[in-house]
């Protein structure tokens, strides 16, 4: 199982960028799919995460600039982030709580992380 997250860049403040992260593998199902992110110097931190129901939970620094979304058939978590802001700069990582088989056997509940991707905001 991989998750892979691109759309990452550098952007102006007030800038939008919509950032992208698929999971592949011999997955089942995905149960909650999330990004995190850590800025420099900073531990990692919850930005947003949506269940496979379409549940979505929000960090408050983000609330109305940031949407999450997912699509279940291609197992891909978007984020659109909106208005940035310079203390939005950070790496930006992908999570997903998922289920998967390997070897005749069934895992579930089992945590990936994507490797991230940079979100710099500056003029």
């Amino acid at each position: 199982v991989q998750l892979q997250a691109s759309g990452g860049g550098l952007v102006q403040p007030g800038g939008s960028l919509r950032l992208s992260c698929a999971a592949s593998g011999s997955i089942i199902s995905i149960n909650v799919m999330g990004w995190y992110r850590q800025a420099p110097g900073k531990e990692r931190e919850l930005v947003a995460t949506i269940t496979s129901g379409g549940s979505t939970n929000y960090a408050d620094s983000v609330k109305g600039r940031f949407t999450i979304s997912r699509d279940n058939a291609k197992n891909t978590v978007y984020l659109q982030v909106n208005s940035l802001k310079a203390e939005d700069t950070a790496v930006y990582y992908c999570n997903a709580d998922l289920n998967y088989y390997s070897d005749n056997r069934r895992y579930y509940g089992m945590d990936y992380w994507g490797k991230g991707t940079l979100v710099t905001v500056s003029s």
